[in-house]
C-alpha cells in the first residue's frame, strides 16, 4: 500500500537539509527543520516551513538524540523523516524507532542498515554475492587488544576504520606497531564523537589506490538500478574533496563488472532507497568491496548532473511505496560532472579546521554550475560541526570543460572571513595530472609541491593597490566636512601617504598621492586612474593603459581582493603599533579553537621533540599538539574538558640546549 507523505522532518542541518527541502517543496511537501542552539539563525531553519529547537550545540544532545528528534516529529505531525547524511543517517536504531512511531524513515530498512553498518558483516554479504573483498580483511573484534592482534596478523600498513560510519571520521593509517595503540585510541574517540559508536575494525591498507563507488536505487517492488559510478580518489584525512562522474580512467569492461557486482549485492539484500557500494581499485586494476553507505551521499550532485535524476525525489517516492520511476535501460548518461567540497580549513597547516564569521560569501553564476551551500554572508562557522561550508559542482559536455569551468568558478568565488581550501581546489582541477585522469588516493601527497600556493608578489602588490584605492573611495563617500574635497589631496606637495598590507609572510608597502579626479601617483607604478562602478568594486587603469576590475570585501583590517586570477587576502597593518608583552619563550599555542580532550604531560616532565602534549577536538576531528624540541614542560595552561580559542597558550616547554 502507498502512504502519502505531506510533511517531512529533516533530521540534519546545513546544505543537505536545504537540498532536501528544495525537492520537498517542488513536490508540494511541507518541511520541518530541527536545530540546535548553535543553529538558531542558520539558513536551513529560515528556509523550512516550520522549525523545532532540539537542544544544545553539542551534537550528542541535539542532532544525535533520537528521542529529541522523534519528539519534534511528533510535535509537528511529520509523516516521514529524512536523515540526510552524517549524524543518524546510518543508525539502524533510529530507523527502527521511526517505523515504531509510525513515521516513515526515508532510507533503507532498519535491518539492512544494521547488517551493512557492521563493516565486517557487510564484507561477508559482499563475498557471498560474488563481490571481491580486500585480502586480509576479517573480524577484528572490539577490544584494543583484539585489534592489535589482528593488525599483527594482517601485517603493516593497516587501516583502522570506524565500523559505524564513514566520511573519514575514526579512520587512521598505521604503518608501525609502535604507533598502533595511540592510533586505535584516537580513532575510537573520534568515531564515538561522530557516530555515537566507537567500534573499530582493521584491514590491509593499499598505499596507492583509487576510490570508485556505484550509486544504487532500489524499491519495495524488487526493482534495483545503478546510476553509474563516481570517482572519489582525491582525499585528505581519508575524506573526499573532489568527486566526479564518470570515473576518468575506468575501462568499459571494469565499469560493467563493478556495476554488475553492486547490483548483485543490492538484490541479495533486497535493498530499498538510495545507497552507494564503495569499491577500491588497486594499482593492477583489480577492484575490491569496501562498504555500502546506506544513505544519500555528499557527492550525489555529480550523479544527478550526468543522469538528470533527482535522487531525493526517488527516495521520497520509494518511502511512499511507489516503484522506481524508470528502469535501467531508461537511464542515460551525458557529459561529465565534477564536485569540489569547500571547507573552512587551512591546507597550509595540515588542513586544520577554521572557525569564524563569513563576512561575505558568493559563488558566481555560470552555465553548468550548481551550488549546495548551508551558509550565507554573515553565517558563523562553528567548532561543533563538520567544517564543510559548500559544494560547487560543474557539469559540461566534456570532462575538460567541466574542470575548466569549475576552476574558474572557484577562483572567482568570494568567501571572506575564514580560511578555506578554495584556492587548493582550483589548483587541483587545473592540474595536468588531474586533467589527464591520473588520480588516486595519494594525489595530494604526490603533487604536494605543485599544489603549494605561494603568494605571488606581483598579484599581492596589485591587490594592495586595489585595496588602497577602494578604501580611498570609502573615505571620500563618508566625508561630512568639505565633501567635495578629495581625501589625501594637497595644494602643496607633502610626503606621499603610506599603507602596508600583509599576505601571509609577504608584506607590501605603498606610497601614493591623490592627484584628484580619480588619478593617483603610486611609487613604482606611475600614474593610475580609478573608478568605482559598484560599492564592492574598483576598476583601475595602469600607466600602460591596461584595465583590471577588482571585487573587494573588507571587515576590520582584513581585506579580500578578487580579480580574474582569483582571490588575495590581505591584512592592513596598523600605522602605529602599541607594544605588547611578548609570550614566554617556548609557548605552545592552540592551532584552532576546540575542546581539550586529553592532557598527556605534566609540569616538570622532560619531553622529546615530537612528543604529544595536548589533544584537541573540533568539528569531529582530533589534533595533537606536540613538543617542538627536547625540553622540560614548565607550564600546562589547560585541563581536560576546557574550551580554548585559536592561538590560546596551551603549554610552555623550555628547550634543552645541551650546554653544560
Amino acid at each position: 500500500m502507498n502512504r502519502s507523505i505531506h510533511t517531512i522532518l529533516i533530521a540534519n542541518r546545513g546544505e543537505v537539509a536545504l537540498r532536501i527541502m528544495r525537492t520537498c517543496h517542488a513536490m508540494g511537501i511541507s518541511t520541518v527543520a530541527v536545530f540546535s542552539d548553535a543553529d538558531a539563525t542558520a539558513p536551513h531553519v529560515a528556509f523550512a516551513d516550520r522549525a523545532v529547537r532540539i537542544g544544545p550545540a553539542a551534537a550528542a544532545e541535539s542532532y544525535l538524540s533520537i528521542d529529541r528528534i522523534l519528539a519534534a516529529a511528533t510535535t509537528v505531525g511529520a509523516g516521514a523523516i529524512h536523515p540526510g547524511y552524517g549524524f543518524l543517517a546510518e543508525n539502524a536504531d533510529f530507523a527502527a524507532a521511526c517505523e515504531s512511531a509510525g513515521i516513515a524513515f526515508i532510507g533503507p530498512a532498519a535491518d539492512t542498515i544494521r547488517v551493512l553498518g557492521k563493516k565486517v558483516e557487510a564484507k561477508r554479504h559482499a563475498e557471498a554475492a560474488g563481490v571481491p573483498i580486500i585480502p586480509g580483511a576479517g573480524d577484528s573484534g572490539d577490544s584494543d587488544g583484539a585489534l592489535a592482534d589482528f593488525a599483527a596478523s594482517v601485517g603493516f600498513p593497516v587501516l583502522i576504520k570506524a565500523s559505524a560510519g564513514g566520511g573519514g571520521k575514526g579512520m587512521r593509517i598505521c604503518r608501525e606497531a609502535a604507533d598502533l595503540k595511540g592510533a586505535i585510541e584516537s580513532a575510537r574517540r573520534e568515531a564515538e564523537a561522530a557516530f555515537g559508536d566507537g567500534t573499530l575494525l582493521i584491514e590491509r591498507y593499499f598505499e596507492s589506490s583509487r576510490h570508485v563507488e556505484i550509486q544504487i536505487l532500489g524499491d519495495d517492488h524488487g526493482n534495483v538500478v545503478h546510476l553509474g559510478e563516481r570517482e572519489c580518489s582525491i582525499q585528505r584525512r581519508h575524506q573526499k574533496i573532489i568527486e566526479e562522474s564518470p570515473a576518468p580512467a575506468l575501462d568499459p569492461e571494469t565499469r560493467a563488472e563493478m556495476t554488475a557486482a553492486a547490483l548483485r549485492l543490492a538484490r541479495a539484500l533486497s535493498y530499498r532507497s538510495a545507497g552507494t557500494v564503495e569499491m577500491l581499485v588497486a594499482p593492477d586494476g583489480a577492484f575490491y568491496f569496501l562498504e555500502v553507505n546506506t544513505r544519500l551521499q555528499v557527492e550525489h550532485p555529480v550523479t544527478e548532473a550526468v543522469t538528470g535524476i533527482d535522487i531525493v525525489r526517488e527516495q521520497i517516492r520509494i518511502a511512499e511505496g511507489w516503484p522506481l520511476s524508470f528502469a535501467q535501460d531508461d537511464i542515460h548518461f551525458r557529459g561529465a560532472a565534477i564536485e569540489a567540497r569547500l571547507y573552512a580549513e587551512d591546507p597550509a597547516r595540515n588542513f586544520l579546521p577554521a572557525t569564524g564569521t563569513l563576512h561575505h560569501f558568493r559563488v558566481p553564476e555560470a552555465a553548468g554550475i550548481r551550488v549546495d551551500a548551508g551558509i550565507v554572508s554573515g553565517s558563523e562557522v562553528s567548532i561543533h560541526y563538520d567544517p564543510m561550508i559548500a559544494k560547487v559542482t560543474a557539469w559540461a559536455p566534456t570532462r575538460t570543460e567541466a574542470a575548466r569551468t569549475l576552476a574558474r568558478t572557484l577562483r572567482q568565488t568570494s568567501v571572506h572571513g575564514v580560511v578555506t581550501n578554495r584556492a587548493l581546489l582550483a589548483e587541483i582541477v587545473d592540474h595536468p595530472a588531474f586533467l589527464a585522469g591520473d588520480t588516486d588516493t595519494r594525489f595530494l601527497t604526490r603533487h604536494r609541491d605543485d599544489l603549494a600556493i605561494a603568494a605571488d608578489p606581483d598579484r599581492v602588490r596589485r591587490a594592495a593597490v586595489a585595496a588602497t584605492l577602494w578604501q580611498h573611495q570609502q573615505r571620500r563617500q563618508a566625508r561630512t566636512i568639505l565633501p567635495a574635497m578629495e581625501p589625501g589631496f594637497r595644494l602643496r606637495r607633502y610626503a606621499p601617504e603610506r599603507v602596508t598590507y600583509a599576505a601571509g609572510d609577504l608584506e607590501v608597502t605603498l606610497a601614493y598621492e591623490n592627484l584628484g579626479d580619480g588619478r593617483f601617483r603610486i611609487d613604482g607604478d606611475g600614474e593610475v586612474r580609478a573608478r568605482w562602478p559598484h560599492p564592492r568594486a574598483v576598476v583601475i587603469e595602469d600607466a600602460r593603459g591596461l584595465v583590471r576590475r577588482y571585487a573587494v570585501n573588507r571587515a576590520g583590517d582584513s581585506v579580500q581582493i578578487i580579480d580574474a586570477a582569483g582571490a588575495t587576502d590581505l591584512i592592513e597593518r596598523p600605522r602605529f603599533v602599541s607594544p605588547n608583552a611578548s609570550d614566554a619563550a617556548g609557548s605552545l599555542r592552540s592551532p584552532m579553537p576546540g575542546r581539550v580532550i586529553k592532557v598527556l604531560a605534566t609540569c616538570g616532565q622532560t619531553v622529546a621533540a615530537g612528543e604529544p602534549l595536548v589533544v584537541l577536538e573540533a568539528m569531529k576531528m582530533e589534533h595533537t599538539v606536540t613538543s617542538p624540541d627536547d625540553g622540560v614542560v614548565e607550564n600546562i595552561s589547560v585541563s581536560e574538558g576546557d574550551q580554548v580559542e585559536a592561538n590560546a597558550i596551551l603549554a610552555v616547554v623550555t628547550a634543552i640546549t645541551g650546554e653544560s
